[in-house]
């Protein structure tokens, strides 16, 4: 493919596989680890705040689902958070299992349902 180049008033060859050299790639590599990293930090917000709306210990509930894997900070830190700024955001219980469901969280939406079982 050519390309026109003022400077020199001619045709110059231009390689569209350029256009995905490793600088631009790793700069999009990035956003969409930045990008995962916000969405999965929305989902353990919205599971925490679920667990505050219904006096549910998120620590516990993960443990259950996960007992092989050690303390998650990112959960302790939103728990933290949706308790001490006292926030009442209701999160209805077909949010928290789309959320979960969406980040392969299906042993801890397994959990989830069974404290919905235990309401009804």
């Amino acid at each position: 493919m050519n390309d026109f180049n003022d400077e020199d008033d001619e045709f110059v060859d231009f390689d569209p596989s350029a256009a995905f050299d490793e600088p631009q790639s790793q700069s999009m590599d990035e956003q969409v680890i930045e990008n995962y990293q916000k969405d999965e930090r929305m989902m353990v917000l919205i599971f925490a705040q679920w667990c505050v709306n219904n006096q549910v210990d998120a620590n516990e509930l993960y443990k259950r689902a996960y007992p092989e894997q050690p303390n998650n900070a990112l959960l302790v830190e939103a728990f933290k958070e949706a308790t001490e700024a006292g926030k009442t955001d209701q999160v209805d219980d077909i949010t928290v299992f789309s959320v979960l469901e969406i980040f392969g969280n299906s042993d801890l939406a397994f959990e989830v349902q069974a404290v919905v079982d235990t309401r009804k």
